[in-house]
């Protein structure tokens, strides 16, 4: 009976964490929209890099397929916040494309198009040659060096606010979005007891928590002007 409660509190605990995961991420995801309006209001994408999107998207879709329960049993919140960033970056890109110069349009249908037969390399691999147990470890990995990859943008912001002791290319409401979604997917992945999810997330928490520190001390020497928002990763 014990046992049965402790089960219990465990999956509302759990579920509790990966909808506040899925919410700060919607927060997360939608923090390029003022990019987008202005590129949609100006016809254009001027100096804008398309990168990250791609980068994103493929990210997403790697960590949906270790999501999904033919997978990863269990863990259905990590595929519908991944989902949702598939959704988001798949229009952003479609922007981009539509609003840029045709060099660029080449290069990131092409690119958009790499992404998505290297994610379905990744599923006919993992359902072909692993079995269950082999192919969750394997999926695991993928989604953990992607994710870990994403860490570049956090990093050179972090890099970017200690050279110009300057707080402007770092949204305090992005940052804390980054580390209430962190927290959340660390504490949904603790619960759930997969490290492919809490390890992730965990280095995404430290590094939500040193923007976080960054700001506080460096915002007094900032000025209130804030540009547009960088990307930041997924969980």
């Amino acid at each position: 009976m014990l046992f049965n409660s402790c089960l219990s509190s465990n999956s509302i605990c759990s579920a509790a964490a990966g909808i506040a995961g899925n919410v700060f991420a919607l927060l997360l995801f939608m923090s390029p929209l003022p990019t987008f309006r202005r590129i949609v209001q100006n016809r254009s994408t001027e100096q804008f890099s398309g990168s990250p999107y791609i980068c994103t998207l493929l990210n997403c879709l790697i960590c949906l397929w270790y999501g999904l329960p033919l997978v990863s049993p269990g863990v259905i919140m990590i595929a519908t916040v991944n989902g949702i960033g598939i959704v988001f970056q798949a229009v952003y890109i479609t922007v981009f494309i539509a609003y840029t110069n045709k060099a660029r349009k080449l290069k990131m249908s092409g690119l958009s198009i790499l992404v998505l037969m290297l994610f379905l390399v990744v599923v006919t691999v993992s359902l072909q040659f692993f079995d269950p147990r082999s192919r969750q470890i394997f999926v695991g990995y993928l989604s953990v060096a992607s994710i870990i990859s994403m860490f570049v943008s956090p990093l050179f912001i972090i890099k970017l606010v200690i050279t110009t002791r300057s707080v402007e290319y770092m949204p305090f409401y992005l940052s804390l979005s980054t580390v209430l979604m962190s927290l959340s997917f660390l504490t949904y992945g603790l619960l759930k007891a997969d490290p492919f999810i809490y390890f992730p997330n965990g280095i995404g928490t430290i590094l939500g928590i040193i923007q976080l520190a960054l700001y506080f001390y460096y915002k007094s020497t900032s000025t209130n002007h804030l540009r547009e928002p960088l990307m930041n990763s997924c969980a």
